[in-house]
């Protein structure tokens, strides 16, 4: 859930340059001091037209090494252009008042504060706009076929990112990026059977970002690491290090440093995680397995993501099933949003709401989960940009009775974060129920051994009858598997940031640049 609109920004290539954050990461993973801030020329100058030769002739050298490091072939060259600062900022301030994934984003903004994801005065866009200008890198442009360097940067300080940024030029020229990173699922769901068809393939982007993200990930340290004749694939204690280390914590990326756990970690699970992911299926397969193997066949889950042994054993991603709720609801409700809340949005939502102890307790007992959005037809135009005009249910199902136990009490004691006002009903309530009265209407919280459903909004007869219906439904069939294609919410944020680029706004060096171990030279720390 947490992700699909941030990705989206990404699949332009943006990236913003990671280089200014290194004091919290750095000073736990590196005795060596933190390199100066130095990426800018003097001023912000323009280069000199002999460091853009330079910088022109080191795009053939880098795609070089991304496709000997990748074994993915460079079938024609690459397309270059130097751009302003100026160029690229009206570019990214004109691309997110245009995207489709932007106004999503919008859209979806009112899901993630239902859910209490998001603090119900926090205003997304104007955060992600200030996140999006913080600081500018160089970027493929998977539309034009153009890598784009920038004319304020030294060209020594370019060429990492330029490693990042080929190999999703070869990867585009592999797979097609546009294509390939497009589940075809788009809108409202306005029946059950696009209501399963989204569920079937709703972490699909998730996943896909993340496989794009490690790759690259991989050949950026690569880079770093080449004098030292070391790689990510015979050196796993790095990649250990930069996922223990704290992006958020140096000072040199203010905006993310106080953006909300949700954004943090969506920004981040397809470096981090997508590394992880690729290391884990080059040390098993090697790098045909690892680069062009797994463009051919991707993952699907945020699940196979986190857990590497469930790609490569091919075993099932469980999706529950949505019965079809039309008749019950539409009436009264348009629907609004559908979808998977995986893995990541349990780790995210479980820290948030019951601290780090408890999302990494619940997070591997996951299962499963579904929800459902819509607003109330009845809601005036000003009404339906507050989460009052919503109601949703959400479906989780857990490996065993005492993590379902553990998420129905964490989830309940943080609905007085969300509700101006609240009382418990305990006259109405059933033996397996929780219910609550707020100023947004009922909530009702029940359990049945590994199954644990949420209604919020839904007065309780209705809430009562979505809750036996979708019990109902996982009954009555086979659990589905996650199909070709998937969405979750946690990663809605980071795909539109992707698809401008912008979330690779320093998320490269967040994950490498303070965490290169011992054997790396202070020359190579100073490029990094």
């Amino acid at each position: 859930m947490c992700g699909v609109a941030l990705r989206d920004w990404r699949r332009v290539g943006f990236g913003l340059l990671l280089t200014t954050v290194t004091g919290g990461w750095t000073a736990r993973a590196q005795s060596a001091p933190a390199p100066p801030h130095s990426q800018a020329t003097d001023a912000g100058k323009p280069i000199t037209k002999d460091q853009a030769k330079e910088l022109f002739r080191s795009v053939d050298e880098i795609l070089g090494f991304v496709s000997a490091d990748t074994k993915l072939q460079i079938k024609h060259s690459v397309k270059r252009r130097l751009i302003s600062r100026d160029e690229v900022n009206k570019f990214l301030r004109k691309k997110f008042d245009e995207d489709e994934g932007a106004r999503r984003l919008e859209r979806e903004e009112l899901v993630l504060k239902k859910f209490g994801l998001l603090d119900q005065d926090f205003q997304l866009r104007p955060f992600l706009i200030s996140l999006l200008t913080e600081q500018i890198a160089g970027f493929y442009d998977n539309k034009t076929k153009t890598v784009n360097l920038l004319d304020w940067i030294e060209p020594e300080e370019q060429k990492p990112v330029l490693a990042h940024e080929l190999t999703h030029a070869l990867q585009d020229q592999a797979v097609d990026l546009e294509r390939w990173g497009d589940s075809g699922v788009h809108g409202v769901s306005p029946n059950a059977k696009e209501d399963n068809r989204h569920l079937e393939t709703d972490e699909w982007e998730t996943a896909r970002d993340a496989v794009a993200e490690g790759q690259a990930m991989v050949v950026f340290i690569d880079w770093g690491l080449r004098s030292t004749g070391k790689t990510v694939a015979d050196a796993p204690g790095l990649v250990d290090k930069l996922k223990d280390a704290d992006p958020a914590s140096g000072g040199g990326a203010p905006v993310l440093a106080r953006a909300p756990l949700l954004l943090q970690r969506s920004l981040l699970f397809p470096y981090s995680e997508g590394l992880s992911f690729e290391q884990a299926v080059l040390v098993k397969g090697g790098r045909q397995a690892a680069f062009a193997g797994v463009l051919a066949q991707p993952p699907r889950s945020s699940f196979e993501i986190m857990n590497p042994e469930a790609y490569l054993t091919h075993a099932p991603v469980p999706v529950l099933r949505l019965p079809d709720v039309h008749p019950l609801l539409d009436a009264e409700y348009a629907p609004y949003d559908v979808g998977v809340m995986g893995e990541l949005d349990v780790e995210i939502m479980a820290e948030l709401f019951g601290g780090q102890e408890m999302s990494e307790a619940l997070t591997p007992a996951w299962d499963g989960g579904i929800y459902y959005a819509a607003q109330r037809r009845s809601a005036t135009a000003a009404e339906k940009g507050k989460t009052g005009s919503l109601a949703l249910f959400y479906l989780s199902r857990w490996k065993n009775p005492d993590s379902a136990r553990s998420f129905a009490r964490t989830y309940g004691e943080q609905l007085g974060r969300k509700y101006t006002k609240i009382d418990q009903n305990k006259a109405d309530a059933k033996d397996d129920e929780e219910i609550y009265t707020t100023n947004e209407g009922d909530v009702v919280i029940t359990r049945a051994g590994t199954e644990v459903f949420v209604s919020e909004g839904f007065a309780l007869p209705t809430a009562r009858r979505l809750r036996q219906m979708l019990l109902d439904a996982q009954a009555s069939g086979p659990v589905m598997s996650a199909g070709l294609v998937m969405r979750e919410p946690a990663m809605d944020v980071a795909r539109v940031y992707g698809r401008l680029g912008s979330r690779e706004l320093r998320m490269r060096d967040m994950l490498v640049r303070g965490s290169v171990n011992e054997n790396v030279t202070k020359k190579e720390q100073r490029v990094w």
